[in-house]
């Protein structure tokens, strides 16, 4: 019986190592960034994505709140400088730049809205948080913590 299993479970397993969406599991909650405060403590942050050009572009801008434990998490192919800037974009936000390796590199805190100033901390980054101003000192979040990332899609 085993003997004629075989040959069908080897197309199954085929056919999964060929459709990549086959491995890949959808999120089962909500998408969640979780920062580490400078006390070790996790700080949770619910989370839009912008992966896609036309989503990054647009951001946060027109966007007049966010609450208080929400943010968006802009995700990269690879680590590069980022460059942002606030335009149409009416609340103050806290920028975090996080690499590949899942690290905070660094931090613009309280980005004044409705400029078209260039924010950015020089060094490559795969993903940026924005969240609401004053939030990293509230929570005291600072450059080299960890980050944890939950339900992302694609990661």
């Amino acid at each position: 019986m085993l003997c004629k299993m075989l040959p069908i479970a080897a197309i199954v397993l085929f056919s999964c190592s060929v459709n990549s969406g086959c491995a890949r599991r959808k999120p089962s909650g909500p998408a969640t960034v979780i920062l580490t405060s400078s006390e070790g403590k996790p700080v949770p942050v619910r989370v839009e994505i912008a992966s896609r050009p036309q989503q990054q572009t647009r951001g946060l801008m027109f966007r007049q709140k966010l609450a208080p434990d929400a943010g968006m998490l802009f995700v990269y192919q690879a680590d590069a400088p980022r460059y942002f800037w606030m335009k149409n974009t009416y609340i103050p936000l806290d920028m975090l730049f996080i690499g590949g390796n899942l690290r905070i590199v660094g931090i613009v805190e309280n980005a004044q809205p409705l400029t078209t100033k260039k924010r950015s901390v020089g060094l490559p980054s795969r993903f940026v948080l924005e969240v609401n101003g004053g939030f990293v000192r509230k929570h005291e979040i600072s450059v080299g913590s960890l980050v944890r990332l939950q339900n992302i899609p694609g990661i």
